[in-house]
């Protein structure tokens, strides 16, 4: 089952680059630049990833990315992460980028894109992998910043297909960002927001009829209001849900109460992602495996997990095609193999 699931060809539609930056390459960089730290060593910050909250996370998160100065340090960081997701089975990654974490401390944003761009094309070369960037936005800042921020970006248009919206969400709703986001489809850019990970089911409607998404980040707490799911179903809009965050960051005390299962026999489009798996203790495929041992799932379950992840992309409708039928073939050669719990 598990070189079955390896081999597995996935996506990854949430990942934040950031959240990817392994201790031992956050102190390379940090040392590198001059950075100093809270941390006295790795062990230190591993020590750190004892969370109880998303803010608490969160405050560790943006102390780390401190150390991302250069178009050679984004180029290192992404080219780790893409050659980890490469080992994973991943076949095409649509990655959050979060320019304000950098702008913010004086980085010029084109230090940021042309690094993360000189590493999706590397990685193409080398691999054969596919990679798209989500501008996100921070929500715990304002939506002016929001808007500058997108402005500053444009020149850099052809590096990134779509926005996003992320930080700590309780408290920050989507409505705040309606005219960035309405600025981005005019630009003719793909919307996608996180919402029901912490926050209510009404940050999801607000993120569907004001922002105009195409997807929803984690999404979780959907199940909390029955009209929803029934939409999310009848309009088979995705899911990208983060089992292994969910759980790190307290969503559920164990991994077993996890929903995803049942968000799946609902009829909704859900999908496993890593969200920050530096952090998290698990890139995508150990994803994958911590929540078919959790929740008891089949192998027809994860193909369709699986599928669901080419189906929400945001590749042509011919790479889609193309990755369906490849993924297909891979299900029929592996079908006389058992079919039993993970």
């Amino acid at each position: 089952m598990d070189q079955w699931l390896a081999a597995l060809p996935k996506t990854e539609l949430h990942v934040h680059i950031e959240g990817t930056l392994e201790p031992e390459l956050m102190f390379e960089l940090a040392q590198r630049n001059g950075v100093s730290l809270p941390w006295v060593d790795v062990e230190g910050v591993r020590a750190a990833y004892r969370f109880h909250n998303l803010q608490s996370f969160l405050d560790l998160y943006y102390a780390g990315a401190s150390v991302l100065q250069t178009e050679a340090d984004f180029f290192q960081l992404a080219m780790a992460y893409f050659r980890r997701a490469v080992a994973d089975g991943v076949k095409h990654c649509e990655v959050f980028f979060d320019p304000q974490t950098h702008t913010d401390r004086g980085i010029d944003i084109g230090t940021v894109i042309r690094g993360l761009a000189r590493a999706a094309e590397a990685i193409r070369a080398e691999s054969g992998l596919s990679v798209y960037y989500i501008l996100c936005f921070l929500r715990h800042l304002s939506a002016e910043s929001a808007m500058q921020t997108l402005l500053d970006a444009l020149p850099y248009r052809q590096h990134f297909v779509g926005v996003g919206l992320d930080s700590s969400e309780v408290g920050n709703p989507p409505e705040r960002f309606e005219a960035v986001f309405e600025q981005a489809r005019l630009e003719g850019l793909q919307r996608v927001a996180h919402a029901g990970e912490e926050g209510p089911p009404e940050y999801i409607w607000q993120a569907l009829d004001l922002l105009r998404v195409a997807r929803i980040d984690h999404g979780v707490r959907a199940e909390e209001d029955p009209q929803l799911m029934h939409r999310l179903q009848q309009e088979q809009i995705p899911l990208t849900v983060c089992p292994l965050s969910n759980l790190k960051l307290k969503g559920v005390e164990d991994l077993r109460q996890h929903n995803l299962k049942r968000l799946l026999d609902a009829g909704l489009c859900v999908t496993v992602n890593s969200d920050d798996p530096a952090y998290f203790d698990g890139y995508v495929l150990e994803n994958y495996r911590a929540v078919a041992a959790a929740l008891g799932l089949l192998r027809e379950n994860l193909y369709n997990i699986a599928r669901n992840g080419f189906v929400a992309s945001f590749l042509p409708e011919v790479e889609k095609a193309r990755w369906l039928a490849i993924l297909e073939q891979y299900w029929n050669d592996t079908a006389d193999s058992p079919v039993r719990p993970a």
